[in-house]
């Protein structure tokens, strides 16, 4: 095979790759895999090197890092951090600094999503206090906490695949803090900006403020009672019947038995014991509800609806629970599901939520989609809010084993203040170790992480629920992919052909231009894929032009780790969809300025700092 053509087939391999991620419906690792092996059968990665990205060192350190977040959430350190730097009458503007900075600082050493999982709750009570949308103060936070993992080597994949790269073109990686003057400086500057002038720009998402925390319309299944009003009328009449009552909802979806009838057609007539998907206001369910005359479908018939085991029989077991029921605490709760949550892909009868946990699925906000058929079969997303009715107990039960965050300050309580010393202990020496050279970042991580599970930190049985495996694969998968692109030339030809289209020669132009196109890439596609694509074409770059190669890959790192207009580029702005009651289009309003602010910081920093010439 001739140079060119492999040229060819690795451009083609890596287009076909950024289009899945941009426009396809699978996952961003089952992706990467599907790269991978296209690579292996057109010959571009030897089979002997297939695997080799899943011992790289930034692999093993992005594990790492995962665990050793999970322990110190566990152990109530950042509990402690968050609520003790949090004044409790302060006004919204110093609230809102303070919790960006926390934000940004620990998003600095631990996983970003961790961080702003942590501070969400505080975030939404501020914004309660405040009588402000919650999303003017989600977005800013968000940003913040991926502002502040550019920062060190640690705080962000993309860091770490900028170092291993670099210690695979025969230079020593990156060091700890090797990232801290341009990041730091980027990251200062997007702090004082969205404090001051950005989260005013934030599009207003009015939310219910009061007691709980609500996030705009639910979509919620009811079911046409006997003596129901809306029987024979149709679906505009009844809609037009909520609007003359105040109540802004909407009919979705009606189902009659196994049947689902599209509620497109406006003269589609309502019948008795239809169940139809309601979008309405949590605050306006209940009128709704009576004003229709419809009514909820009991927690005993999720089984039944959905062809699985009857509970018509019940045992003494059963009967004794429900003996019980008065001591049981039933709440109404919000959840949001997490990035990582066990229940992505998976439906409320998958999982047993009626039958194992006693809960009710009352509702699913699912922000300007309308692609829900029936709640309890209905497959889970990242961002999705859920509405559950049952014992208080058992909510977090359920919401700590599938990783859903309640959307309410909790009682954060420290169970065992010497553990969470002995974390902040170990964590401190971890860096240590690795910042002054000792240990590899990815040894010292390790040695964290067998530290956390010798003391307890991390119960052993729970160590492997921590990690994001997804991101795991997702890494391995794109490294020898990466890897490809060096091996075969093709990043270098890609360079030349980028030189001679733009017709310039002045390094300062290409470098913008670099941060432009890998921060643009990052808005639409997984940040840590980005920076692999990228650092061979930053690299083959800086070479055919002559200047340090330590500039464009800083500028590789400062791109990949600023993705702003899209709630898919990072999934700091996924989790913030629901609770914040935003659309896709609304995070470029804030978004666009921090990218122009960010390139406007970040290049003068990086010629400072790491100097075209060295």
């Amino acid at each position: 095979m001739d140079a060119m053509s492999e040229h060819l087939l690795v451009i083609t391999v890596v287009i076909a790759i950024i289009l899945m991620f941009l426009f396809g419906s699978l996952r961003h690792d089952v992706v990467a895999l599907i790269g991978l092996l296209s690579c292996v059968l057109l010959g571009l990665v030897p089979e002997t090197q297939v695997f080799n990205g899943f011992s790289h060192p930034a692999v093993i350190t992005v594990a790492g890092v995962l665990i050793i977040s999970s322990g110190l959430q566990s152990s109530g350190v950042l509990n402690l951090l968050a609520n003790r730097l949090l004044p409790k009458e302060a006004g919204l503007i110093a609230s809102l600094s303070i919790l960006c900075l926390i934000g940004a600082f620990i998003s600095a050493f631990m996983n970003n999503v961790g961080a702003m999982a942590l501070l969400m709750p505080l975030a939404i009570s501020v914004a309660n206090k405040s009588e402000v949308p919650p999303g003017k103060l989600l977005m800013p936070l968000s940003f913040c906490t991926i502002l502040g993992g550019m920062i060190t080597l640690i705080g962000t994949p993309p860091n770490l695949i900028v170092s291993g790269f670099r210690e695979e073109v025969n230079q020593a990686p990156f060091q700890l803090f090797d990232f801290a003057p341009v990041g730091g400086a980027v990251a200062l500057a997007g702090i004082l900006f969205v404090v001051l002038i950005g989260w005013r720009l934030v599009p207003h998402r009015p939310a219910k403020l009061g007691q709980d925390f609500e996030s705009g319309s639910y979509l919620t299944e009811v079911i046409v009672s006997d003596e129901s009003p809306a029987i024979g009328q149709s679906l505009t009449q009844l809609e037009k019947l909520l609007e003359q009552e105040g109540i802004d909802g909407q009919l979705v979806a009606l189902h009659r038995g196994n049947l689902r009838l599209r509620p497109a057609l406006p003269w589609r007539q309502v019948a008795r014991g239809d169940t139809v998907l309601l979008e309405v206001e949590p605050q306006n369910l209940s009128n709704a509800l009576s004003l229709l005359g419809m009514t909820l479908p009991p927690a005993e018939a999720e089984a039944d609806a959905d062809g699985g085991a009857s509970t018509k029989g019940k045992n003494k077991e059963s009967d004794s629970e429900e003996a019980g029921e008065s001591h049981k605490e039933i709440t109404f709760q919000e959840y949001v599901v997490m990035p990582n949550s066990p229940l992505l892909g998976r439906s409320a009868l998958d999982i047993g939520l009626s039958t194992r946990f006693g809960l009710t699925l009352m509702a699913i906000s699912r922000q300007g989609q309308h692609s829900i058929h029936r709640l309890k079969s209905t497959p889970l997303r990242t961002g999705d809010l859920l509405l559950l009715q049952g014992d208080k107990r058992a909510q977090s039960t359920f919401a700590s084993g599938y990783g859903c965050l309640p959307l309410a300050q909790r009682d954060l309580a420290l169970y065992d203040t010497s553990k969470a010393l002995l974390a902040i202990l170990i964590l401190v020496g971890v860096l240590l170790l690795s910042g002054i050279g000792v240990m590899s970042s990815a040894s010292a991580f390790v040695l964290g992480v067998v530290l956390f599970l010798l003391t307890g930190i991390i119960p052993t049985g729970q160590v492997y629920d921590t990690v994001d495996w997804p991101v795991i694969v997702l890494l391995g998968a794109m490294m020898p992919v990466a890897e490809a692109m060096s091996s075969t030339g093709t990043a270098s030809w890609i360079a030349q052909a980028g030189l001679g289209l733009f017709n310039t020669q002045q390094p300062e132009v290409i470098l913008v231009l670099v941060i432009v196109l890998t921060m643009t890439l990052s808005d639409f596609m997984n940040n840590a894929a980005t920076a692999a694509l990228m650092c061979p074409i930053a690299n083959s770059l800086a070479a055919q032009l002559g200047v340090n190669t330590d500039t464009f890959l800083m500028a590789v790192a400062v791109g990949a780790s600023c993705s702003f207009l899209t709630p898919i580029g990072h999934q700091n702005n996924t989790l913030i969809l629901g609770p914040g009651g935003f659309r896709f289009g609304d995070y470029w309003r804030l978004g666009l300025p921090m990218e122009l602010l960010v390139v406007a910081v970040a290049l003068p920093m990086l010629l400072l700092i790491w100097p075209l010439t060295p």
